[in-house]
């Protein structure tokens, strides 16, 4: 904290000065010290822009910029206060008058005005225009570097945390290319300012010269014109060295590089260059009436310069390559670390090498960018984060074939033809396209492949066409749903009562821990997703389960009380608003029979049904729901809310898409109609 302190009051006082010297005079010798630091500071600043491994190091140099620019002009000012007032502008100013004219007036002129032409014609202009481009072009690329962190996020590539640091420096990069777009014109107007400041020390130095001092006008303009160049090429040298650092870092290829390593290593890093760099000198000294020893000296230091880097590079690959051989060794005798290969991916999407153009960025491929609008989906539908989906390509697969792991183990595949489009009958296309039978790998329904050509003739005759990545996108997301609820864990629960947390301290607080576990809690919003019913409305599910915990922590009557409470949004999701929905009821006889056979333990409750009366009841259900298929409805049984979560047990392993709803469920407004009754 000391030294930030210090560091602050030393900028304040940088910055009082130049404010102080605007409006009090100073003596001749503070101005040659200020002078001196000034042109300190310049140097500073270049070599600082010059060895800056990466332009977010200098993250702050617009601000260094409109610094030094004020306090450039302040001192402009003190000089031309003390060049009209006493005719002295102390020994930095006359020294760069006199030394750099070589003690000629017409030379010294000639050099300051090549130097105005210099900064602005040539590094002015062009860092205005190159940071001006690179601005617009850093913007414009801002999304595209999202998307591909959100790839990267999504396939794993890197960390949550490595994510939001590579937005940051996103972020921190448009922010200064912003800046540095602006802040240049900060050095065009100081120049301007100095060529200005440099007009009226000449026309006010002469005439105070001859009227004040009583000076010829021969006398008055050479005295004040030694003065006058002087003071515009110490205050124009520093400017043009920050004119030169700006230039520098906008001008940078690589925004992670040593400027002098890499510089000097693509001049004369390539031997061949310099043989035939060499060979030209040494020609151009015999050939032409040219200086010989100069040209020969030069274009044999050439060769001697090639030779030597020859031999540096053949060495560095010899060394190079024993360095791998020794690192492949050394890793064969070490004993194989196995920690690495204990990790399992919770979601793994393999495919052959027929399908990489898919999902590669460079290919046009756009299957990432998928990914990630699958895990929002997801999230926006359920109320859970999907794990990091990990895609990586599998030389054993078949070109086009695509395999779906759940935690390592293989639970879907499907196949895809390249350049081809899908095209599914909705039901209602009578006249058939020409194409490959297959089927959809989601939903297993009859398809056909065909090419580019038919695509536009298969949507006018009603054929719904999906694209290869399109395919594999739906399949992976309803394989998602199938295995969100397994892929809920315990920290993913405890994720959500940390954001659930900042907004209902006081709710999690009663909840958990003191009425029940995380662990308890996960279960109960497994079971919610294991049947299709969304979480996001947490703060519900927290009020029922702390209303309902107390009394008993049985996670599955605990699920159908959360259940109820969520009947608004299980009534929107299965049952349309202003339309009847076709059911299908549960015999009251059974119900009773089903509840007789359960039976309490201290792990849970169990059905006892006999294996025939099972049988009978599954045989019943197909029955029934196959009415609902053949009208087109989805698979609904309402039954008692005592008797529900037993019921879906109990039909689970045969009916995986059989949605059971018990009538506390149901919104009062909700018109149903039954079409038939499961019995025993």
């Amino acid at each position: 904290m000391q030294g930030m302190k210090k560091a602050d009051v030393g900028v304040a006082l940088y910055l009082l000065a130049a404010f102080v010297m605007m409006i009090i005079p100073i003596s001749a010798t503070l101005l040659d010290v200020l002078l001196a630091f000034n042109i300190s500071v310049a140097f500073t600043v270049m070599f600082g822009c010059m060895f800056a491994n990466e332009v977010l190091k200098m993250s702050f140099y617009p601000t260094i910029l409109l610094f030094t620019t004020i306090f450039r002009i302040s001192l402009n000012i003190s000089s031309t206060r003390l060049i009209l007032t006493t005719g002295d502008a102390g020994n930095v100013v006359s020294t760069f008058g006199q030394y750099v004219g070589g003690g000629d007036l017409v030379i010294g002129v000639i050099v300051f005005i090549i130097l105005i032409i210099v900064q602005f014609m040539i590094i002015n202009k062009g860092t205005e225009r190159v940071a001006e481009v690179t601005a617009r072009f850093t913007l414009d690329a801002m999304p595209g570097k999202q998307m591909a962190i959100d790839a990267d996020l999504n396939t794993g590539a890197i960390t949550d945390a490595e994510a939001k640091e590579k937005r940051e420096k996103i972020q921190e990069e448009s922010n200064f290319f912003g800046s540095m777009d602006g802040a240049v014109k900060y050095v065009k107007g100081d120049a301007t300012a100095g060529l200005v400041i440099t007009a009226v020390n000449l026309i006010g130095g002469a005439i105070m010269g001859m009227w004040r001092q009583g000076m010829s006008i021969n006398e008055a303009m050479n005295h004040y014109m030694i003065l006058t160049i002087g003071d515009g090429l110490v205050s124009q040298i520093p400017s043009l060295l920050i004119s030169l650092s700006t230039g520098i870092l906008v001008t940078k290829g690589s925004k992670e590089a040593d400027f002098g390593t890499v510089l000097v290593s693509q001049l004369f890093g390539v031997p061949k260059v310099l043989y035939f760099v060499g060979a030209i000198m040494i020609m151009l000294g015999i050939v032409t009436p040219l200086n010989t020893l100069i040209f020969l000296s030069l274009g044999l230091c050439f060769i001697v310069v090639a030779r030597v880097i020859s031999g540096t590079i053949e060495t560095a690959e010899i060394e190079h390559e024993v360095d791998v051989e020794e690192a492949a060794a050394e890793e064969i005798r070490q004993p194989e670390n196995v920690t690495s290969l204990l990790q399992v991916d919770p979601i793994e999407l393999e495919f052959g090498y027929g399908i990489i153009p898919l999902a590669d960025v460079n290919q046009g491929g756009d299957l990432l960018d998928r990914v990630v609008m699958i895990r929002r989906q997801i999230a926006l539908e359920l109320g859970t984060v999907v794990p990091i989906i990990r895609l990586r390509d599998n030389i054993q697969l078949n070109p086009n074939q695509y395999i779906i792991k759940i935690k390592g183990v293989q639970v879907s595949e499907g196949e895809i033809l390249f350049d081809h489009y899908m095209a599914m009958n909705p039901g209602y296309v009578e006249e058939e396209i020409t194409g490959i039978p297959t089927f959809e790998p989601s939903f297993h329904l009859p398809a056909i492949w065909i090419t580019e050509g038919q695509r536009e003739r298969a949507e006018s005759m009603g054929y719904t066409v999906v694209d290869p990545p399109s395919i594999i996108a739906t399949h992976l997301t309803e394989v998602i749903r199938q295995y969100i609820a397994e892929l809920l864990t315990r920290q993913d629960v405890q994720n959500l009562v940390n954001n659930l947390k900042e907004s209902n301290p006081s709710l999690v607080e009663e909840l958990v821990p003191k009425l029940l576990g995380l662990g308890e809690i996960q279960k109960v919003l497994q079971n919610l997703l294991g049947e299709g019913i969304s979480i996001r409305d947490l703060l519900t599910i927290f009020e029922t389960l702390a209303d309902y915990a107390s009394t008993t922590r049985d996670t599955d009557i605990l699920t159908e009380y959360v259940r109820q409470s969520l009947k608004r949004a299980i009534s929107n999701k299965f049952f349309p608003a202003n339309e009847t929905t076709s059911v299908v009821t549960l015999d009251p006889k059974l119900e009773q029979e089903i509840m007789g056979s359960v039976k309490q333990t201290e792990q849970g409750a169990y059905l006892t049904l006999d294996p025939a009366k099972t049988k009978a009841i599954m045989d019943s259900v197909g029955v029934e729901t196959k009415k609902l298929e053949d009208l087109g409805k989805i698979p609904i049984v309402i039954t008692s809310p005592i008797v529900r979560a037993y019921f879906k047990k109990l039909t689970e392993d045969y009916f995986k898409e059989l949605v059971v709803v018990s009538y506390n469920e149901v919104e009062s407004n909700i018109e149903l109609q039954s079409v038939g009754m499961v019995t025993a």
